[in-house]
């Protein structure tokens, strides 16, 4: 893969200057390759750590929704409790109850179920 340019240098003898150059002029090119690749690299790791905040917002903010539903959840169980608590008998009611309406069952002759 020689071009013409090559050839012309292969020909003529090269002084260490001119090797020096051409070394010089090689080492810069790949020196430059390595400075855009390295860029690269740099904007792709900020881009990716961007990516990662955003999806850790999205988790919390999951999170927080969350949260908020079980509170929400939590908050109807202790008003149904309440509920529960209020309305219930006690059992020394429902045993005295119990007894009055056997007494009435049985001055009224019904066969209780």
């Amino acid at each position: 893969m020689y071009n013409v340019n090559m050839k012309k240098i292969l020909k003529k003898k090269m002084s260490i200057e001119d090797l020096a150059l051409s070394m010089n002029k090689g080492f810069k090119r790949v020196e430059n390759l390595i400075e855009k690749k390295i860029e690269k690299l740099a904007i792709s790791t900020a881009k990716g750590f961007e990516n990662m905040a955003t999806k850790e917002d999205i988790k919390n903010m999951a999170t927080k929704t969350d949260i908020e539903e079980l509170k929400d959840k939590i908050t109807g169980v202790e008003k149904r409790i309440d509920d529960f608590a209020e309305t219930k008998v006690s059992k020394i009611t429902f045993k005295e109850l119990d007894s009055r309406v056997g007494f009435i069952e049985r001055k009224l002759e019904i066969k209780s179920s």
